[in-house]
């Protein structure tokens, strides 16, 4: 019997009707030679501390760094899982072969491996590798199983980050609570999560201490046009003035005017930050949240997989494109067909083929986050919405690119120079897919106005041509950088703390990113659980503990984004056999070692004194009336 193995029982149900195994067991699905089983995600977890050793099991300074000969496993202590694993492990023990079918990635490689190992299984072991859930995916799927040992890497890889995350997590969360927390207050430190914590607080640090400076703009209105010095800003009210009287009065002479036309390319596909980014920008939602939705999208067959961080599709994806459009072309929703409109210009004509969407060598495991083609049916409002972003940058990809003209008008009034720009789209290509959706969104107004500004058509403005104008002499202030918001931080972990907008620039900058696509949601809301962050609107807040964690901290190892961003991409290079597994724990040891030994010898008498949101109210509560 072959024995299948998926990640939760609504893909195994899938998987087991299209290979015949219909038959309901308790745990399992039978029939034609298969037996389909599954998991809840995870049922093993490392072994915890107490686990090696009964010294580990009380938190005490003495017995750090807490380092274990050789990692173990154990059974998650829960009811329902130990049900589910006693019933794989019955399977795995008769089974003549395995078929891993956990998720295409490197969580779901270890969540199978561990139950496999758990379950002493001893049979050959196929891998399943499938970008989506529909059933054309699953049967070529099953047609092309390779073997585990292939994806031996990926796990090495993914075991690596386990291993790093306890050493670190595990031995510096009881070193700072037992040194610095006052016995009163866990400081939970994450290899991961101290540097993000540490974005949002260097950053409102920035914010507070910034002290506002007075500058002054000159400008000028000139046949109901705003022309801007081009001399920028004045630092001094009395420069500005006597610039200022230096033109009153006087009249404005256009010098030139030079007009260019130019191309804009279309977006590059959604990977899964920059979708986080949008979901976030247009909608107001929460990285967790567009994380869930997309999932569930994939789960229903009609998106891909979503935890990916390329932009880019295989070459071997082309040939498909067309189908997928057609399914795109046929989508209703409330009886209409909004992307027929948009497809209907390229239908029956060879699709568009560039290097910025097709390059098979950008593309390890998974490709870019696009529609399947199967139409989708019974949406939820919010569902509805990442579709609809997903569908609608895919369509774009295969239009023209957008034709637009920049009009630049130059004048001058006695002397001193101003200047005026405008664009007018030509043709709008690609930008067709951003017209009305149908789609509610909730940008605010300084994008809108932005968006706004920047494509302002101009009168006609003629060389030499004079005449009079309103000259307006404006103070201003200097403002201090935003605050994080959820799409900005998801930026800055991607390009370890460079906040990057070229997608060229971000996308070679992503090797060195803080925590994967997949995990940076679940960053977030752990910083919100330990009430490190809170939301203030839109912005990303650092609580009073959040602030005086990042400041007891010292050790620069704990809070670096480009520290963190290095032990990311040695992540990457382990599961691209470019680095060795053992030599990044070595290497982990060694800087958990030394980092305990630092914090042990500290001689200052640093405290943290803040607490928790839920215990500042409790207290608060007897002093108000």
């Amino acid at each position: 019997m072959i024995v299948c193995i998926a990640e939760k029982p609504s893909v195994a149900r899938d998987i087991a009707r299209i290979i015949g195994a219909t038959s309901s067991h308790d745990g399992y699905m039978e029939g034609n030679g298969f037996q389909v089983t599954w998991t809840f995600g995870h049922l093993c977890t490392l072994k915890e501390p107490q686990d090696y050793t009964p010294m580990w099991r009380s938190w005490n300074l003495t017995s750090l760094p807490m380092i274990p000969e050789r990692f173990g496993i154990k059974l998650i202590d829960d009811q329902g899982i130990k049900k589910q694993f006693s019933i794989i492990e019955g399977l795995m023990q008769k089974a003549e072969r395995i078929v891993n079918c956990g998720d295409a990635g490197q969580e779901g490689e270890l969540i199978q491996r561990w139950v496999m190992q758990k379950a002493q299984a001893k049979c050959p072991v196929s891998r399943l590798w499938i970008s989506s859930m529909t059933d054309e995916a699953i049967r070529e799927g099953f047609q092309n199983l390779k073997d585990q040992s292939d994806y031996q890497p990926l796990y090495m890889a993914g075991l690596s980050r386990a291993i790093g995350d306890w050493l670190l997590g595990m031995n510096c969360t009881r070193l700072y609570t037992l040194r610095y927390g006052q016995n009163r207050q866990v400081l939970s430190i994450g290899r991961v999560q101290t540097p993000t914590l540490a974005l949002i607080v260097n950053r409102q640090k920035e914010i507070d201490n910034f002290k506002p400076e007075p500058y002054w703009v000159l400008a000028t209105v000139y046949r109901d046009t705003t022309f801007s010095a081009t001399k920028g800003k004045f630092t001094s009210k009395e420069e500005g003035e006597e610039a200022f009287k230096t033109i009153e009065g006087k009249p404005f002479t256009v010098t030139k005017v030079e007009k260019k036309e130019g191309k804009e390319q279309p977006p590059q596909l959604y990977d899964l930050t920059s979708l986080q980014v949008d979901c976030n920008r247009k909608f107001g939602f929460s990285a967790e949240m567009t994380l869930n939705l997309i999932q569930a999208l994939y789960e229903k067959k009609y998106t891909t997989y979503p935890r990916v961080d390329t932009q880019y599709l295989s070459d071997d994806i082309y040939p498909k494109c067309p189908q997928t459009l057609n399914g795109l072309y046929q989508t209703q929703f409330g009886g209409v067909t909004p992307y027929a409109p948009l497809i209907k210009p390229i239908g029956g004509k060879a699709l568009k083929k560039t290097k910025r969407v097709f390059d098979t060598s950008k593309v390890t495991d998974h490709h870019a986050i696009i529609p399947t083609g199967v139409i989708p049916q019974n949406l939820s409002d919010a569902e509805r919405k990442v579709f609809d972003l997903v569908a609608r940058r895919f369509i774009g990809v295969f239009l023209p690119d957008c034709k637009f003209s920049t009009t630049t008008v130059l004048g001058e009034v006695d002397g001193i120079e101003f200047k005026v720009t405008g664009k007018e789209i030509l043709e709008p290509g690609w930008r067709v897919v951003r017209q009305e959706s149908g789609v509610k969104s909730q940008e605010n107004d300084d994008d809108e106005k932005k968006e706004g500004d920047e494509e302002k058509t101009l009168p006609t403005f003629v060389k030499g041509e004079s005449g009079e104008h309103a000259p307006t002499l404006t103070e201003k202030m200097t403002t201090p950088p935003p605050y994080y918001n959820e799409a900005s931080l998801l930026r800055a972990m991607e390009t370890a703390g460079k906040f990057v907008e070229d997608e060229t620039l971000r996308a070679a900058m992503k090797e060195n990113g803080i925590g994967r696509p997949s995990s940076r949601a679940s960053i977030i809301e752990t910083l919100f659980k330990r009430h490190y962050i809170r939301r203030d609107r839109k912005r990303l807040v650092a609580t009073p503990t959040g602030i005086e964690l990042i400041d007891l901290i010292r050790e620069d190892l704990l809070k670096s984004c480009e520290l963190t961003g290095i032990w990311e991409k040695k992540l990457r290079d382990i599961e691209h056999q470019k680095y060795d597994a053992s030599q990044f724990i070595q290497e982990l040891k060694d800087q958990v070692t030394s980092i305990v030994h630092d914090v042990m010898t500290d001689p200052t008498n640093r405290r943290i004194t803040v607490m928790p949101q839920e215990e500042e109210k409790k207290k608060g509560k007897g002093k108000k009336k």
